[in-house]
């Protein structure tokens, strides 16, 4: 008797548009905000690391005049927000008001917080952790924190470098100023902080590694497309496929498992067929039927 495949729901857990995904999304950029901020105060601001953006300038102010950094993040976050709504256009405006606002509103609130450190390296690695957790959250909120990223948007419109260029060309002014103003050694554990912070960014946008995808070609393919569908509960795709050596027509087939899933199917597949090729790699987010439901 064949089993028939278990329901899944097939309806985000939060709609695309409406009031629910807007509310989510101030959720998220004020959360990420306020991670942000704990983050700068705990590790950066206490032990000089000057990693890159308006944060690092504000830092930099601070040791230079003594003004607070709150206040630095302000008088340049609102300017450039004013210039972005300009000239980038009103969505975007709206969407890094909130951002630009409230992230030095959190850094004024937890200033007096007691910092759990006071090694730089230690610091430099928590405060790129804290601050890539927060910048992860406002963009899942499909938000900004302002700042400098405003200004690579505007420096990639205008002279055609790449967004991505732009951005590690203003952190590396900032960084670069700090080994001027702090020290060598202070710029140094302002590169680990960056580093770490592009790290768990990619890893919050991209998901951790436990899902896979296999590739597998076999003379038997409707045999493990029945035993995939029957015993694993998993769909496939059919690929249509040419041997670059013979020449002949094949289909691959793909289908996308759980990590834990992955024992089962190396054994239905040599069940079937022991000579079959089976390619398995890493997917790193997986969205749809069975796997995550994007928020």
């Amino acid at each position: 008797m064949t089993q028939s495949p278990r329901p899944r729901r097939r309806e985000p857990i939060i709609p695309v548009n409406g009031p629910l995904r807007r509310l989510a999304d101030l959720l998220f950029i004020t959360a990420g905000s306020f991670v942000m901020a704990l983050s700068f105060n705990l590790f950066y601001l206490t032990n000089g690391i000057a990693s890159g953006g308006v944060a690092g300038l504000s830092i930099l102010a601070e040791a230079m005049f003594g003004i607070q950094p709150a206040y630095t993040q302000w008088a340049i976050n609102i300017p450039l927000f004013a210039l972005g709504f300009l000239m980038l256009g009103r969505e975007y405006g709206l969407r890094s008001l909130l951002g630009s606002v409230i992230l030095p509103l959190f850094v004024y609130v937890t200033q007096d917080w007691a910092a759990p450190t006071a090694n730089p390296l230690l610091a430099s690695i928590y405060g790129g952790i804290g601050v890539g957790i927060g910048l992860g959250l406002v963009y899942r909120g499909r938000g900004s924190t302002g700042g400098l990223t405003i200004l690579a948007q505007l420096l990639q419109k205008y002279s055609g470098l790449s967004f991505s260029f732009c951005v590690v060309l203003l952190d590396g002014i900032v960084i670069l100023s700090a080994a001027w103003v702090l020290s060598l050694e202070q710029a140094l554990y302002a590169l680990i902080g960056l580093y770490v912070t592009g790290k768990v960014i990619d890893a919050m946008e991209m998901g951790f590694s436990f899902t896979k995808v296999a590739y597998i070609i076999s003379e038997h393919t409707d045999s493990i497309t029945k035993a995939i569908l029957q015993d694993l509960d998993r769909g496939l795709t059919k690929l249509t496929a040419e041997g670059g050596y013979t020449g002949h027509h094949r289909t691959v087939l793909m289908v996308v498992v759980g990590q834990n899933e992955i024992p089962r199917l190396k054994t239905v597949v040599q069940a079937v067929d022991p000579d079959a090729f089976v390619i398995i790699s890493n997917a790193h987010e997986v969205l749809g039927e069975g796997f995550q439901k994007n928020i």
